[in-house]
């Protein structure tokens, strides 16, 4: 969690992921790297492209006069100007910052609502090894008190459990460990009450920990509700698994970047895998 890159198209709505880097330099010092992709044009438009350049680093440095003085912990606030693909440029400069998280809105003034609502939000999130916080309309938290960790029957949605706990360990917050399952089915609930268990015993002595189970059909609306009900700040969900389980990059975890009003931590496998272990028996 040291270096911080935040999409901006200068909007209101996209300096939200700005706000969330912000809140995570008041626990540990962080480098913020805002990051503008300039529009496409042709040979022919190389004035309106300097000009396009220019106005956005006045931007830059209006944006880094107005923010810099919120920051702690000695972080730092920087930007760069790119020209090509949102989503790539954005996975490309993740890629070459150790332990980076991309901090974006889901909502903009120039296709960040496309970006991360439409098709483009599966390319970055699934691109990128780094965690990506998303955050929709006008809303960043002030803290973070309350972290909803969902747990399934598939493996992908437990490798989660070691970034998620470093996360409330970094902001004193606790865990809500959610066992999520469509069915009542004795063998089922068997296996989400002892992964929920496991979860909660690696979690407990770290930071404080609370568990749960919530069954239904509708597990996006499932997981919001039990977030909206304890007033969470936070949802904590992997992106990314190849055998179709739930708690993914598919279906479910495009409904809950869509609906949830409070920021989505996505995690991939890829990532979970180089960031620590853990490991639930029985299944």
């Amino acid at each position: 969690m040291k270096n911080f890159i935040v999409p901006i198209d200068f909007s209101t709505e996209s300096l939200n992921g700005l706000k969330m880097a912000i809140l995570f330099s008041k626990r540990t010092s962080v480098s913020i790297q805002l990051v503008y992709v300039l529009h496409k044009s042709s040979d022919t438009d190389k004035s309106a492209q300097e000009e396009e350049q220019k106005v956005a680093e006045d931007s830059f440095t209006r944006i880094i006069h107005d923010y810099q003085p919120q920051l702690g912990n000695n972080s730092k606030i920087g930007f760069v100007i790119k020209k090509g693909r949102i989503y790539q440029e954005v996975v490309a400069l993740a890629a070459e910052l150790p332990d980076a998280i991309i901090a974006a809105s889901t909502h903009g003034a120039s296709g960040f609502q496309e970006l991360f609502i439409g098709s483009n939000a599966f390319r970055i999130i699934s691109a990128t090894q780094s965690p990506v916080i998303t955050l929709r309309k006008n809303y960043c938290p002030g803290e973070i008190s309350r972290i909803v960790l969902p747990v399934d029957l598939s493996a992908d949605s437990r490798q989660k459990v070691p970034f998620t706990t470093e996360v409330a360990k970094l902001f004193g917050a606790e865990i809500h460990v959610v066992g999520v399952q469509k069915s009542r089915g004795e063998r089922n609930m068997q296996k989400i009450r002892s992964y929920t268990s496991q979860v909660a015993g690696y979690v407990e002595g770290k930071v404080h920990c609370e568990s749960n189970e919530v069954f239904g059909d509708n597990v996006p609306e499932l997981i919001i509700n039990y977030a909206n009900t304890i007033k969470a700040d936070l949802i904590s969900i992997t992106t990314e698994q190849p055998s179709g389980l739930s708690l993914i990059m598919g279906n479910t975890a495009h409904q809950i970047l869509n609906q949830a009003e409070i920021p989505v931590l996505c995690l991939t496998p890829k990532h979970l895998r180089r960031a620590g272990t853990f490991v639930t028996t029985g299944g």
